[in-house]
């Protein structure tokens, strides 16, 4: 019987096709077609896994690759005050969470991930004409509250 994999392992590039991904991985929450005939499939392990798997589909249907995108690497792409929300979405995938800050007129997504040693968040703040406006990482909230029960 399936188990769905956390992570892909045991898929492999151009021989996996993507029938084999999603009975391994699961349905993807988000399906994204490129121009060039690809297609990006987003295994969303969040709020609580703090992963976000991509799994990229040649033209033919087989997996050319998979990879982790909630890194430092990617982080770094997101640039306030030019990434869009579709430039933020196709390097991130679907956002574990979201609302807005009616104040300040913007939208937030919240991704948490896992750096070494720490649980940490990223908040991308959207303005209304959909440009990222703040990008911020963070320690999660969660992990900062105080242990009473230690006391």
């Amino acid at each position: 019987a399936g188990c769905a994999s956390f992570d892909g392992r045991g898929l492999v590039p151009g021989r996996s096709s993507a029938a084999e991904v999603e009975a391994l991985m699961g349905a993807p929450a988000e399906r994204l077609a490129h121009p060039d005939g690809e297609t990006a499939l987003y295994f969303s392990r969040l709020p609580a896994g703090r992963a976000m798997f991509v799994a990229t589909l040649g033209p033919d249907g087989m997996m050319k690759s998979i990879e982790q995108r909630l890194t430092r690497q990617n982080f770094a792409r997101i640039v306030a005050g030019s990434s869009t929300k579709q430039e933020v979405r196709e390097i991130l995938g679907p956002p574990g969470g979201s609302g807005r800050l009616p104040r300040q007129a913007r939208e937030w997504w919240e991704y948490k991930f896992y750096d070494p040693g720490d649980r940490r968040v990223l908040w991308v703040q959207f303005s209304d004409d959909g440009v990222a406006r703040e990008v911020l990482d963070m320690l999660d909230p969660e992990e900062m509250k105080p242990d009473f029960g230690a006391l």
